[in-house]
């Protein structure tokens, strides 16, 4: 059995969907759990009112098509779900149902979820999350699958399969998640924490268009032509960080799954079905925080982990790390920005946001969820230019 299976298609025509699935799921063993009868629970990426063509929310037709797998192979009931950003309830989640496009799945059999119930989770095995929020629609599920979308991300660098799991915390709830935990490596371990605790049966990814740039919302649709599978959402972002151009260490989720023992060092020690490196995207356009820190203390101190390369690292951090800005010529000034973040580091004045650099935490809430996508992911000039 393959660890990963990576597959072509061409695009969201119902016949080769369904056919990319079957392709992607058979080397995995990707619907081995299903039993007669039980309830499936699909974690799609439904993380705003999305058209499903701006390629940030996993497609209805693929969603359908899995639909009608999981049904013909016995199971009882399927119902998808998704805690987008925003309040978490009836009224506004059914809103980005329709935006989506999510009730083509009900003429498939499955069910939108309903339940807007919330519980509370202990989890004393986790890293740094040991109690947390969650959204109890997913207590109701036998077994859960994590269908996520395949996007740039401007804290995480890259929103695949363990990022989608961050859907399990209610929206509103989100941006205190991030003020929480601040440190990109911290907020990492806590979406790893989430993923051990609900253990997905399968992960799958939604890459055919999928989003660069601004991302994980208000980037551009990035036709991919991918659709992968495996049993492991880390060894899935593995290959998919591979596939757009990103190493490990670029990415934050999977430098904490490799600290768990999670992945292997490197995409290439998994079993993967399927032509890698005929399905790279070599122009994806990604959101880079971290491999110019590192690149930079290498290239001046040279390699080792001293206390003065640490504190060297930890200033050079600030330096070169990327950040929101907006972009005047495209603000609104509808204060969402401000409205949403958790550190209260923005203020409007004169109709635009002004960002408290001394309290701004860089979660990027501000640029995920900016309504006209004005709030950019900004890297300084030496950044950029080591990058080069």
């Amino acid at each position: 059995m393959a660890d990963v299976a990576i597959v072509s298609c061409p695009g969201y025509e119902p016949a080769a969907c369904r056919q990319a699935l079957l392709d992607a799921l058979a080397p995995v063993d990707g619907l081995g759990f299903v039993r007669p009868g039980m309830r499936v629970g699909v974690k799609a990426n439904l993380v705003s009112f999305m058209k499903p063509e701006a390629g940030a929310t996993t497609h209805p037709v693929l969603l359908s098509e899995l639909t009608k797998l999981l049904l013909e192979r016995g199971a009882g009931s399927v119902v998808i779900g998704d805690s987008p950003g925003g309040l978490y309830t009836a009224a506004y989640v059914k809103n980005v149902y329709r935006a989506t496009g999510m009730h083509e799945v009900e003429k498939a059999g499955a069910e939108l979820n309903m339940d807007f119930s919330q519980k509370e989770a202990e989890c004393p095995e986790g890293k740094v999350a040991k109690r947390f929020t969650y959204t109890g629609w997913l207590d109701g599920c036998d077994a859960l699958i994590d269908f996520c979308k395949l996007k740039s991300h401007g804290m995480m660098s890259m929103s695949a399969a363990a990022k989608n799991m961050f859907g399990a915390i209610p929206g509103t709830l989100k941006p205190e998640y991030h003020y929480k935990y601040p440190n990109a490596a911290d907020f990492a371990r806590m979406i790893v924490d989430l993923d051990e605790y609900f253990k997905p049966a399968l992960s799958i990814v939604d890459g055919i268009v999928g989003m660069d740039g601004n991302g994980p919302t208000m980037g551009d649709a990035k036709p991919m032509g991918i659709l992968g599978a495996s049993q492991s959402p880390h060894a899935l972002d593995l290959v998919c960080a591979h596939l757009i151009g990103l190493e490990r260490e670029d990415v934050p989720t999977l430098e904490a799954a490799r600290e768990r023992g999670l992945i292997p060092a490197s995409w290439r020690e998994l079993e993967i079905a399927g032509d890698v490196e005929a399905l790279r995207v070599p122009d994806f356009n990604n959101i880079r925080t971290k491999s110019d820190v590192v690149f930079f203390g290498e290239m001046l101190l040279g390699e080792g982990n001293s206390p003065f390369k640490r504190a060297f690292a930890k200033l050079m951090q600030k330096a070169l790390s990327s950040r929101p800005a907006p972009a005047a010529g495209e603000c609104v000034g509808c204060g969402k920005c401000a409205e949403i973040c958790p550190a209260k580091a923005i203020a409007m004045r004169r109709g635009l946001p002004h960002i408290d650099r001394s309290r701004c935490i860089r979660c990027f809430c501000c640029q995920e969820f900016c309504p006209k996508g004005a709030m950019k992911v900004a890297r300084p000039a030496i950044a950029r230019m080591l990058n080069r």
